[in-house]
């Protein structure tokens, strides 16, 4: 790592910003931030925490702004311009892997926040996150080891080749955790990347390669730890939950200056294979087999977008205008079939299994959208963007187990289409080149499982359908000031309400469309740069969660709270550089507390939800009362020593203080083992997965 400098530019976007909660991350800051898995680099964005509930090579959990976005429905993600989310996806709607991404590459990051940008669509409304990757890279060798049997290697080089530069990156990973059973987490990752860079025109062609295989540890129900079934948390009820996943990519970008404007293009195409092997519930299913499934898919995504900026003065009045359109087209192979380690079960051992427990699909879905921006500068003092987007989404589905599935009533084929309008507005007031006001209010979306839009209903919670594009609105007013030349400060007050809430689903380990929803909430943002070698960063924000009906959660509990939606997020980091050869990070990362239960327990949910076993919830095999948790906090450190002759150590201490605590944790129904004969309708419980304990890795690279 090279000596930087830290520029305090997250927050510098006074006269450019359109609200109070879009921002960029510099290169710099992603460098110090002390980080132990590749997503944790999206926590550079404010309020965002990124965590995991089971197995290294499974896609992260994201949380922001009271939302619980599972494994990424709501944040639209991108890495050097490819879309990451996956739309109809074996195991979560806009499913966000981002382990495929080496850190070491990443060179900057721009974040929002809110359904007010033109330019974002599908998964958008909450936040969207850019990664952008670099072009060059010192030539350098990379080895670090640490706790719970960490193992890295890193090769990074680039080189002049003609007018250009090509890239090359080679890393290679084993990590088995601090778990009973180990994740013996083997991953493979390969980059080649070729560019052209002028003032105002460049392009580049990048290809990636991805490969991870692992076992994993899913959350633990509480009474098997105190029943003694399992150690503790970090215990497992099937060992032979696992999965493996593979990703390849080819990428490009382009722009050009053209006419008095400029021309931005990208194009992608990317395929992704995916086995995750979990048994959430135990043996509630199949009392003999248990109830793993395997989550499977085999997609082929390809798709592009293109955008052209240019200034334009109408009577007077300065403009920039920008037109756009993306597109996108998706083939897969989906589905989920019951299975035990790891081999699938024959159909004779699973005629009891309720239907909806097998699917095999071939689903192809067509994404595309038009927008345009205009930026009016009406004074030195107040300006406004508006912006207006059209997308219209198609798909296909064949269901391969049709017969079976309408012995239940309902299939996964059909044919569904959308079209959705949205307009979006932000007005800005300056009353000096320190300060700006923001007004901002607009219309997003996010789209629907293909599969859960054909069926009449969603069979598992037995909500009403939901379209395939469900509307978001939201509002919010903010500030952002710079108090003086070395402290920023951002405040934004947000609302926003959505049709269909997604919902994760534990029984069958995939999300579901819920009822409507409504949040608002706060955030506050501060960036001090004390020294030339010191800059803290602060964000923290508060949110106000409900469902605008009652929701049944499936464990006998009513009432409007959101499951695992915080009521709060935060960061605080510390940067160190321009101390010599030393620099680092300090960092703590903050999760609020968060209800696992949508109420308290009713008569009529438990007579429902535990049919034949419950006649009130006096004999519910359930809490009477309404069931929250806590969340965490935790410091992570990283230090950096980088000698002139071209040597480097980095010393990662994760999780400092040791902090025991919860991951992740959820409130489902499942069935023990032991529990067969007892408890023919299941038990609901609390299931946890822990924070790894305190972990030290150590890296020794050589640049050439």
């Amino acid at each position: 790592m090279e000596t930087v400098t830290v520029t305090a530019e997250r927050l510098k976007l006074l006269g450019t910003a359109s609200t109070a909660s879009e921002g960029v991350v510099q290169d710099q800051e992603l460098q110090l931030t002390p980080i132990y898995r590749p997503g944790q680099l999206l926590e550079t964005v404010p309020g965002l925490i990124v965590t995991l509930h089971s197995g290294e090579g499974k896609a992260n959990q994201y949380l922001l702004r009271g939302y619980n976005l599972d494994h990424g429905t709501d944040l639209a993600t991108y890495v050097d311009g490819m879309p990451v989310n996956q739309p109809t996806h074996a195991h979560g709607q806009g499913y966000t892997d981002l382990n495929f991404m080496i850190p070491e590459l990443a060179d900057g990051l721009s974040y929002t926040k809110g359904p007010y940008y033109a330019d974002i669509g599908d998964f958008g409304s909450v936040g969207s996150v850019k990664v952008n990757y670099r072009d060059t890279t010192p030539d350098e060798v990379a080895l670090t080891a640490g706790a719970y049997g960490f193992q890295r290697v890193l090769l990074t080089g680039s080189t002049p080749e003609g007018p250009g530069q090509v890239l090359g990156a080679l890393e290679l990973q084993h990590y088995d955790g601090p778990f009973e059973r180990p994740d013996d987490a083997r991953k493979e990752n390969a980059v080649l990347r070729y560019s052209q860079a002028g003032d105002s025109s460049g392009f580049s062609v990048t290809g990636m390669f991805y490969h991870q295989a692992w076992s994993n540890t899913t959350d633990i129900p509480l009474r098997a730890i105190s029943e003694g079934i399992v150690p503790n948390s970090f215990g497992t009820l099937d060992p032979s939950d696992g999965g493996h996943a593979l990703r390849a990519s080819l990428s490009a970008q382009f722009d050009a200056a053209l006419g008095e404007g400029q021309l931005t293009a990208s194009s992608f195409y990317i395929h992704n294979e995916l086995h995750l092997f979990n048994d959430f519930t135990h043996f509630l299913t199949d009392p003999v087999h248990g109830d793993q499934e395997d989550q499977f898919e085999n997609r082929n995504a390809v798709g592009g977008a293109v955008a052209y900026a240019w200034p334009l003065v109408l009577a007077g009045i300065r403009n920039e205008m920008t037109v756009g359109a993306q597109t996108r087209f998706d083939s897969l192979a989906v589905g989920r079939l019951p299975s035990e380690g790891q081999s699938p079960l024959p159909t004779s051992e699973t005629s009891s299994d309720p239907v909806s427990f097998n699917d095999s699909d071939d689903v192809h879905l067509f994404a595309g959208g038009i927008y345009a921006q205009a930026t009016t500068h009406w004074s030195p003092m107040f300006r406004s963007v508006l912006g207006l987007r059209d997308d219209y989404q198609h798909g296909r589905d064949t269901d391969h187990l049709a017969a079976l599935h309408e012995t239940a009533g309902y299939s996964n084929g059909g044919v569904a289409s959308q079209g959705l309008f949205q307009p979006k507005l932000s007005l800005i007031f300056s009353p000096s080149k320190q300060l700006e006001f923001y007004a901002a209010g607009g219309e997003g979306f996010h789209s629907a499982d293909l599969r859960g839009v054909n069926q009449d209903k969603s069979i598992d919670l037995g909500l009403p359908n939901t379209p395939l594009l469900a509307k978001q609105v939201g509002e919010e007013l903010g500030m952002r000031a710079e108090v003086q030349e070395n402290l920023t400060f951002t405040l934004a007050a947000y609302d926003l309400w959505q049709r269909s809430e997604t919902i994760i689903d534990p029984d069958v380990g995939q999300d579901s469309a819920g009822p409507p929803s409504r949040r608002k909430g706060y955030e506050i943002n501060v960036t001090y740069q004390l020294q030339r070698w010191l800059e803290f960063y602060g964000s923290y924000s508060g949110d106000h969660t409900r469902f605008t009906q009652p929701f049944d959660d499936g464990t006998g509990h009513l009432g409007t709270y959101i499951t695992d939606a915080p009521v709060a997020t935060g960061s605080m980091a510390i940067y160190l550089s321009h101390l010599g050869p030393w620099s680092g990070g300090l960092e703590y990362r903050y999760l609020g507390k968060y209800p696992l239960s949508s109420g308290p327990c009713v008569d009529s949910a438990a007579v429902r939800d535990f049919p034949g076993v419950a006649t009130s919830c006096a004999n519910a095999p359930t809490a009477p009362g309404q069931v929250n948790a806590n969340g965490f906090g935790q410091w992570n450190l990283s230090m950096n020593y980088t000698d002139p002759s071209g040597w480097r150590t980095s010393l990662g201490i994760y999780n400092l203080l040791n902090t025991h605590a919860a991951a992740a944790k959820f409130w489902y129904v499942d069935r023990l083992q032991s529990e067969v004969n007892t408890y023919p309708e299941g038990r609901a419980d609390i299931h946890e997965h822990p924070i790894e304990p305190l972990m030290v890795r150590l890296t020794l690279a050589k640049r050439f």
